[in-house]
C-alpha cells in the first residue's frame, strides 16, 4: 500500500509501504494492505511503520529506528486517511 506524510512544511515520506500504525485518540491502530476505508483524528504519539522505506536525507533526522526495526516519526496531532490502499497522514 502507499503511504504519504505530509506535514505543513513539506511532504517528509511518501512511498510503498506493509502496514502503518498510528495514535487514533481512541487509541493506537494498525493499517495493512485492504484496509476498510477511514478517516481519524490523531494525538500525539508515534506514527511507526513498517517497510523498506526511502526517505528523502532533508527528512531523515526526523525519523528513527525502533528496536523492532520499524521507522517512527513522532507527531503532535494530525488527521489520517485510508482509501484504495493509500494512507495519508497530515502530521503537526
Amino acid at each position: 500500500m502507499y503511504l504519504e506524510i505530509v506535514s505543513p512544511e513539506a511532504t517528509l515520506f511518501a512511498g510503498e509501504i506493509t502496514a502503518v500504525t498510528v495514535p487514533g485518540i481512541n487509541g493506537e491502530f494498525q493499517m495493512l494492505e485492504n484496509h476498510a476505508p477511514i478517516l481519524s483524528l490523531l494525538q500525539e504519539g508515534l506514527v511507526k511503520i513498517k517497510g523498506d522505506l526511502t526517505i528523502d536525507e532533508e527528512y531523515l533526522n526526523k525519523f528513527s529506528k525502533a528496536d523492532n526495526g520499524d521507522t517512527t516519526l513522532a507527531i503532535s496531532s494530525g488527521t489520517v486517511e485510508m482509501k484504495d490502499n493509500k494512507v495519508i497522514v497530515l502530521a503537526d
